[in-house]
């Protein structure tokens, strides 16, 4: 007689429950109560910053300081991630994803009365701790509650929830300043809090995976936190300081060497935090390359674009973001049949495809200027927003279904990691080499305009060419046209420089994309059957 058999599969997870009673568990349950928690942070990272000129004024700082409440923030998540995907693998991610919610909905209550910058500043570490914790486990859970070939979709839903919120946020963040004052941004969380909670405690199943490690490489976590807490601060001073600049240089070098040593230590470390093993695999490795493209991207262009719609064509914040619609409802109708195309054919050629029509988007965009009319602009934001879902869903797909299911919730911090890296560097980029643009080119648009700075004041004038925003000197009427239109000029060039920049990596990407391995159509893959990655599969194959 056959024993039924309630174990695990080949692949480390846990069976399906379809048919069974209850909801712990339920693949489709679990990939809504992670949306929402996705959906949470993703909508509190936007309207935060729509109500930082708010929270400004109110706390009586200056923009340095209120730099710091969103600088606090990403440094903590950068440095955390992979951190709390190790954990989510060591201790079970429905535990680390709970504790995440619990503690970033009470950090927000906090920030939200809080008086002081200092507090708020301190409390946004916490909140960014807290959502590192967050992000990692959603990507571990849905590893675990769907087959590896079957995350086409459940990726597809996950994204297009977070270009929701990013759609959102900015309209939402609006009504609220407008409507009550900055702390009821960071209110909003508790009710998103409290439904993220209740279902993930009735929902969610995250026991720790098979081959999971029973201990944690503190070491090895101490020198990544310190690299990546390094290299984002270091790319933050890039757009003012520039790269050439003493305390960037500093920052970064540390960064390397730290990086580095960390490299060395996980060769050598018995449990170490990110095993080597994992970049065995040419589609992991792939797919990390592809998110990093996706963020430098997705934060660099945009980083440049909405000077553009701003202080060139003289929109509203409220008419910019109505401007770039199109593009974020793009990735989100996209979203769906993206997910069935990657069913269909793999993700390296959607991969390559969405890099390549990215790359196009790109170039078109930088022929911008201060006549382009807004269909032909919003032509362009719906071609880039058309190349966006293919390489979202198919780098995540890369990502999570070539590592082992043990090493889930480091894939996904991995992921995430990526993108705050290629995030960072698409602004460092792009503000710098409009920076840079504008003191190179100023005095030769002036001097062709025959125009005399007032002495003193030639910073001034090259700050504001450097963000496209007409100069203050104290003139008017024909004088101050000239100014602004040479102004615009100066930002219209460096913008054009810093996009084609953008286009030529979304080009790298693409061709780095060819190295992700043929497709895999008809036969399941060798790390959807043992969650292993391919390579390391093939390695250990007799013959």
């Amino acid at each position: 007689m056959t024993m039924p058999t309630t174990g695990r599969r080949r692949d480390g997870q846990q069976p399906s429950r379809r048919g069974r009673a209850g909801m712990r568990g339920h693949p489709w349950l679990t990939l809504t109560t992670l949306s929402v928690g996705a959906m949470m942070v993703s909508l509190d990272g936007m309207i935060v910053t729509v109500a930082q000129p708010a929270m400004q004024s109110d706390l009586g700082t200056d923009l340095t300081g209120i730099q710091w409440v969103t600088n606090g923030y990403l440094l903590a998540v950068a440095a955390l991630l992979i951190t709390a995907g190790k954990m989510g693998d060591r201790f079970g991610h429905r535990r680390i994803f709970l504790i995440g919610v619990v503690g970033f909905t009470a950090t927000s209550v906090a920030i939200g009365l809080s008086t002081q910058l200092g507090w708020v500043v301190g409390l946004r570490v916490f909140q960014g701790a807290f959502g590192a914790l967050m992000q990692p486990a959603t990507l571990g859970l849905l590893r675990s509650a769907f087959p590896a070939d079957r995350l086409n979709m459940p990726i597809a839903v996950r994204s297009a929830v977070i270009a929701a919120s990013t759609a959102a946020g900015p309209v939402v963040g609006g009504l609220i300043v407008e409507k009550a004052d900055w702390s009821w941004v960071f209110f909003l969380n508790v009710p998103l809090g409290a439904v993220v909670l209740c279902l993930g405690a009735a929902v969610l199943r995250g026991g720790r995976a098979d081959g999971a490690t029973g201990r944690f490489d503190l070491v090895g976590t101490v020198v990544l936190a310190g690299a990546l807490c390094s290299l984002v601060w270091g790319l933050t001073l890039v757009p003012d300081q520039g790269w050439s600049h003493p305390g960037t240089v500093v920052y970064l070098l540390v960064a390397a060497v730290l990086a580095g040593g960390f490299v060395w230590w996980q060769g050598r470390a018995d449990d170490p935090l990110v095993p080597l093993r994992i970049f065995r695999s040419a589609r992991f490795s792939v797919g990390v390359v592809t998110m990093t493209v996706m963020g430098f991207v997705m934060v660099g262009a945009p980083f440049v674009l909405v000077f553009y719609l701003q202080n060139v064509l003289g929109l509203t914040p409220a008419r910019s973001g109505i401007q770039v619609l199109g593009l974020t409802l793009l990735m989100i109708v996209g979203a769906p049949p993206t997910a069935f195309w990657i069913s269909r054919c793999g993700p390296r050629r959607p991969v390559v495809l969405g890099l390549t029509v990215t790359t196009v988007a790109m170039v078109a965009l930088s022929r911008l200027d201060a006549g382009t009319g807004t269909l032909k602009m919003t032509l362009f934001f719906f071609v880039l927003g058309l190349g966006f879902s293919p390489i979202m869903i198919g780098g995540t797909k890369l990502v999570m279904s070539s590592a082992p299911v043990e090493l889930a919730g480091v894939a996904g911090g991995m992921q995430q990691t990526a993108m705050q890296i290629g995030g960072s560097l698409g602004i460092a980029s792009a503000g710098a080499i409009v920076a840079s643009h504008a003191a190179a080119a100023l005095p030769r648009h002036l001097a062709a305009a025959d125009v005399t700075v007032p002495s003193g004041r030639a910073e001034e004038m090259v700050r504001a060419a450097a963000v496209g925003r007409p100069p203050e000197l104290g003139v008017s009427g024909a004088a101050q046209d000239l100014l602004t239109r040479v102004s615009h000029a100066v930002f219209l060039e460096g913008m054009q420089y810093a996009l084609l920049v953008t286009a030529a990596v979304a080009a790298v990407g693409a061709l780095a994309g060819l190295a992700a391995g043929p497709e895999k159509t008809a036969a399941t893959t060798p790390e959807e059957t043992t969650g292993r990655p391919l390579d390391e599969t093939a390695a250990r194959t007799p013959g």
